[in-house]
C-alpha cells in the first residue's frame, strides 16, 4: 500500500508535469497564430505574381513557364517532418500520404531524390524503407523561414544541374484550424498546367489593359523565381502551424489524462490519510481502555 508521503510527491511530480504540459499547449498557441500570419501575409504577394503571369500568358498563351535545359524524369520530393516531438501521428500521416500519393503516380521512392525537412520525420522514413537523400532542420520561427526557402531554391538547382531532376514534389501537412490539418501535395516544377490555364482565361479586372516593359524572358525568370519562393515559403509556415496545431491536440489530450490522474492521487492520498488518522484515533482509544482496565 502507498503511504501518504509517497503519495505526497506523487502529487507534486504530476502537478509540476501538468504546468509543463500548459505551458507548452501556450507556447502551441503562440507559434500557430505567428505561423497563420504569415501565411496570410501572402496573399497579396501571391495574387500580384499571379497577375505577373497573367499578362504574359494573355501576350503569349503559348507559354508554360517550364524551366528548360534539363532532359530526364528523375523526381525530386521534397517532405515536410516536424522538428520536435509530442505532436501525434503528425509524420506517420504525411509519410503515409506521401507513399500512397507516388504510388497512385507511379514514382520509385528508391530512384527519387529526397529532401527531408524535420529531425523528426527521419526516424519514421528508416522502417518504411525510404532514405533521404539530403536534410535539413527546420526553422524555430517566422524570421527563420525565408533562409531555409533559399537553401532548398539551391538544392533544387543542384539536383537539376547536377542530376537531372526534372519534376519536384511537395508534400506538407496544411494548417486548417487549431486542431486540425490534412495532408498536401503540390506540384512545384514544372509550373502547375491547369493552373496557368486558368490564370490565361482569368478576366482582367482593371479596364487598363496590361502591359510590360520589361524584356520578357527576364520577366518570366523573375515570376518564376518568385513562385518557387512563394510556393515553398507557404509549405514552410503551413506545415509548422499544422506542428503546432497537432502538438495543441496531443497537449490537451496530456491535460485531460494529467487532471484524470491528479483527481484519483487525490482522492488516493485523502483515503490513505483518513485511514491513517483513523488507526491512529483507534491506538489512542485502546491505549486509554487499556489504562484503564489496569487502574
Amino acid at each position: 500500500m502507498q503511504t501518504i508521503e509517497s503519495l505526497r510527491k506523487q502529487i507534486k511530480s504530476v502537478t509540476d508535469l501538468g504546468s509543463v504540459v500548459k505551458t507548452m499547449k501556450i507556447l502551441a498557441a503562440v507559434s500557430i497564430r505567428q505561423y497563420e500570419r504569415a501565411v496570410t501575409s501572402l496573399d497579396q504577394y501571391r495574387r500580384t505574381l499571379e497577375m505577373g503571369f497573367q499578362i504574359l500568358l494573355r501576350s503569349k498563351p503559348e507559354e508554360r513557364f517550364r524551366l528548360r535545359g534539363v532532359k530526364g524524369e528523375t523526381y525530386g520530393i521534397i517532405l515536410f517532418g516536424s522538428e520536435q516531438g509530442m505532436c501525434g501521428q503528425f509524420n506517420e500521416q504525411i509519410i503515409s500520404f506521401a507513399q500512397k500519393d507516388m504510388e497512385h503516380k507511379g514514382i520509385d521512392p528508391n530512384k527519387a531524390r529526397i529532401l527531408a525537412l524535420g529531425s523528426r520525420i527521419l526516424s519514421r522514413l528508416e522502417p518504411v524503407g525510404i532514405t533521404p537523400t539530403e536534410f535539413f532542420n527546420l526553422p524555430g520561427s517566422v524570421a527563420g523561414i525565408t533562409a531555409k526557402v533559399q537553401e532548398v531554391v539551391l538544392t533544387i538547382e543542384k539536383w537539376r544541374s547536377q542530376n537531372k531532376v526534372e519534376y519536384f514534389l511537395i508534400y506538407f501537412n496544411e494548417y486548417l484550424s487549431s486542431s486540425t490539418y490534412r495532408s498536401q501535395v503540390i506540384q512545384l516544377l514544372p509550373m502547375d498546367i491547369e493552373w496557368l490555364n486558368q490564370l490565361s482565361r482569368r478576366k482582367w479586372e482593371s479596364r487598363s489593359l496590361p502591359m510590360f516593359t520589361m524584356e520578357r524572358n527576364q520577366l518570366a525568370s523573375a515570376l518564376i523565381r518568385h513562385y518557387l519562393f512563394v510556393s515553398l515559403y507557404r509549405s514552410f509556415a503551413e506545415s509548422l502551424a499544422s506542428e503546432n496545431a497537432s502538438r495543441m491536440v496531443s497537449m490537451q489530450g496530456a491535460e485531460k489524462n494529467i487532471a484524470d490522474r491528479l483527481s484519483d492521487l487525490v482522492t488516493k492520498y485523502h483515503q490513505q490519510r483518513q485511514t491513517s488518522i483513523t488507526e491512529e484515533l483507534m491506538d489512542i482509544v485502546s491505549g486509554f481502555e487499556a489504562l484503564t482496565g489496569e487502574k
